[in-house]
């Protein structure tokens, strides 16, 4: 479906992935309501959805709170009309050893990336299946399949998404109702995250190689959004190849990840000391939508154009098997 003049709520739109997302959907025409927790950030985000061709409004909102996000749900119905695409990608995260996070640290870790999910999904659903129409899509990540040292928090809760997403997608199906719930897997990103995350570590961390820029993310999730069908689209031929090593290979990864996993998240500089745990991050300061790893990401990612297209490359693949059995045989003979 297109998304002109449609009504999408995204959630964390205020930078990062989020912030990707919403000026994507500016160029595609849409009506976004932009929540999160940070003035300044969702300010800017405002300004971009304007300048791309959209049309923005704010909703300020903690998503660890479901009595906030069902208000903001209800305050867009009215303001902005029917909800049509709601997409999750609110979350925060700690980079530490598991025993260094605090219980409520990883509590509230928990609350926004996890439960954050929940609520939104839940304020989507209240709305949209009255109405038998609507789109939900989650920001996932190759995280969600394998999980890595120093993010314990933040694997479990993309774990939880993955489960409970499963679950509502089933109960959809078993209800033959016309809500469709989407996940895209998503690989490192060069986002604010790694400036802002609560860090306990000595060094700054830093994503994992190969690194995408958000506006790659950005175009898979609004895909996603317009082609709902599918369970879940992978970004980053590393998520690909993370999914599929865990499926075949769990115990190799294990010692691969114990050796390396945690020297490749730290960069060689001291942290910051910025952390967007309690308090938004973005409040005063629009940290925009990159990180600082511009120059060491990839703006493009032809494994998105694999997964979006998975019919045509498995019938080439079926194609080019068939093709190599044919030569082979005559070889034979």
């Amino acid at each position: 479906m297109s998304l002109s003049d449609k009504v999408v709520v995204v959630t964390g739109a205020s930078g990062g992935v989020g912030r990707a997302v919403v000026r994507q959907l500016g160029n595609e025409g849409a009506v976004v309501a932009l929540i999160a927790r940070g003035e300044a950030g969702l300010a800017g985000a405002a300004v971009d959805v304007g300048a791309e061709g959209g049309t923005a409004k704010v909703f300020t909102a903690d998503v660890a709170d479901y009595d906030q996000v069902r208000q903001a749900a209800q305050q867009i119905e009215a303001e902005l009309g029917p909800i049509d695409v709601w997409i999750n990608i609110a979350f925060t995260t700690v980079f530490a050893p598991f025993l260094e996070i605090t219980p409520e640290e990883f509590e509230r870790t928990t609350r926004v990336t996890y439960l954050g999910y929940v609520w939104g999904t839940r304020a989507a659903l209240e709305v949209m299946k009255p109405r038998d129409k609507g789109v939900i899509v989650q920001a996932g990540s190759a995280l969600a399949y394998r999980s890595i040292p120093l993010q314990s928090a933040y694997c479990g809760a993309k774990h939880a998404i993955n489960g409970f997403t499963e679950s509502v997608r089933t109960e959809l199906l078993a209800e033959d109702s016309g809500v469709k719930i989407t996940m895209v897997q998503l690989p490192a990103l060069n986002t604010p995250q790694f400036g802002w995350g609560l860090n306990k570590m000595r060094r700054h961390p830093q994503p994992v190689p190969p690194i995408y820029q958000p506006e790659v993310a950005a175009r898979a999730m609004v895909f996603a959004a317009e082609h709902p069908e599918r369970k879940e689209y992978w970004v980053g031929v590393m998520t690909g190849a993370s999914i599929l090593g865990q499926r075949f290979a769990p115990a190799l990864l294990d010692r691969y990840l114990a050796r390396t996993g945690v020297k490749s998240q730290l960069a060689d500089k001291s942290p910051t000391g910025v952390s967007n745990l309690w308090e938004p991050a973005d409040e005063h300061h629009d940290y925009g939508a990159h990180g600082e790893f511009d120059d060491k990401s990839h703006g493009r990612s032809l494994q998105v154009w694999m997964s979006q297209h998975r019919r045509l490359v498995t019938a080439a693949g079926a194609g080019l098997a068939a093709a190599t059995g044919l030569v082979l045989r005559r070889r034979r003979r």
